[in-house]
């Protein structure tokens, strides 16, 4: 069963998320707090998403962040034909952990787990479930100028995110970080998200 196998790949990482979250606190002391914000923002003559992600991070040591997440999201529709409209919330949260190195590069987990509209078979449905994500990635990260407001610039990868054995082309279809925007070169959609975080200082 997909849906098995997606949950037990879940529990693994966490499991290893888990230690790695235990083990280096265990060698250093909070060092300082931020708030982590990120954006979500895209729109068409059909429709579209804009949303916000929180994180509030615990810095550990020289290199590691880590703490506990909450995502919003709301999407909306225009059915330009019948002359409707029609929008739903998506909405949870879960853990982060980034490693941050020279002030120039990140590597990091990030755990949510997101109330999703979206039926097994894509479709928007009446009946919402918590769908777990596992996105995994790195990117750019520096401070601003002397500001000690950090950006991180990446790319996340969903690595619960498995194809739909009813539409190899659709994966996860009942995912709520779709729409994806990146497709192979056959066409394939590919769960790659591209995400922009501001990290404010707070002690």
């Amino acid at each position: 069963d997909l849906y098995l196998t997606k949950i037990n790949r879940m529990k693994k990482f966490i499991l290893f998320l888990s230690l790695i979250c235990i083990i280096e606190p265990a060698n250093a002391q909070i060092e300082g707090t931020e708030l982590g914000i990120d954006g979500t923002f895209w729109a068409s003559q059909v429709g579209g998403t804009a949303g916000i992600g929180a994180k509030y991070g615990m810095k550990f040591g020289e290199f590691v962040i880590l703490g506990p997440s909450f995502r919003y999201q709301r999407s909306w529709s225009n059915q330009l034909a019948a002359g409707t409209k029609s929008g739903f919330n998506v909405w949870g949260g879960g853990g982060f952990i980034h490693a941050r190195f020279f002030d120039a590069v990140f590597i990091g987990a990030e755990v949510e787990i997101l109330r999703s509209p979206f039926s097994q078979n894509g479709l928007f449905g009446y009946d919402p479930k918590w769908v777990p994500t596992c996105l995994l990635g790195g990117g750019l990260s520096m401070n601003l100028g002397e500001s000690d407001i950090r950006l991180n610039v990446g790319i996340m990868y969903d690595i619960l995110d498995i194809p739909n054995t009813s539409n190899p082309e659709s994966k996860n279809p009942n995912s709520p970080l779709q729409p994806y925007l990146t497709k192979s070169s056959i066409g394939t959609v590919i769960p790659i998200i591209y995400r922009i975080a501001f990290f404010i200082p707070l002690t």
